[in-house]
C-alpha cells in the first residue's frame, strides 16, 4: 500500500488560523512603534529648530531678524507626511515650535507637541507634567 503524502485541510485550516491569530497581536503592537518613533523624531526635530532659534538669538538678539523663516532642514522634510511642524509666537523674544499630526499618524496619545523659547514643552493640547514625561 502506498501512502498519500501531504497536508490535509484541516493542518492546513490550523496553521491559518495560528498565523491570523500571531498577526492580530502584532500589528497593532507594530503600529504603536511606529507611532513611537515617529514621535520621538517629531521631539528631536523641534529641539534642533530650537537650538537654530538660539543661534540666531545670540548673533541678532532677537528670534525674528529681518527675513528670518524656518530653514528647510532635514527633519522637516522627513517628517512632512506624518507630522505639521509650524511656528507661532514668533517676536523679537519668544517663538513657540509645534508639530501637529496628520492622519497618517493618528497620535491620540499625545496630539500636537509643542516647545516655547524657555524650553517648555507640551503635548495633548498642553503642558501637563505627566503627558510630557509620557510623550517626550
Amino acid at each position: 500500500m502506498k501512502k498519500d503524502m501531504g497536508f490535509s485541510l484541516i493542518e492546513i485550516m490550523v496553521v491559518v488560523a495560528i498565523v491570523g491569530i500571531l498577526a492580530s497581536v502584532a500589528l497593532p503592537a507594530y503600529q504603536r512603534y511606529v507611532i513611537k518613533a515617529n514621535r520621538t523624531a517629531a521631539t528631536a526635530c523641534l529641539v534642533e529648530l530650537s537650538q537654530i532659534f538660539e543661534r540666531t538669538y545670540t548673533q541678532n538678539m532677537a528670534y525674528n531678524p529681518a527675513g528670518f523663516v524656518l530653514p528647510p532642514i532635514q527633519c522637516i522634510t522627513e517628517l512632512s507626511q506624518r507630522y505639521t511642524i509650524t511656528l507661532g509666537n514668533h517676536a523679537a523674544r519668544t517663538f513657540t515650535l509645534s508639530a501637529a499630526p496628520t492622519s497618517l499618524q493618528n497620535d491620540s496619545e499625545c496630539g500636537t507637541l509643542t516647545l516655547n523659547q524657555s524650553g517648555q514643552k507640551g503635548a495633548a493640547g498642553g503642558v501637563d507634567a505627566n503627558a510630557v514625561r509620557s510623550c517626550w
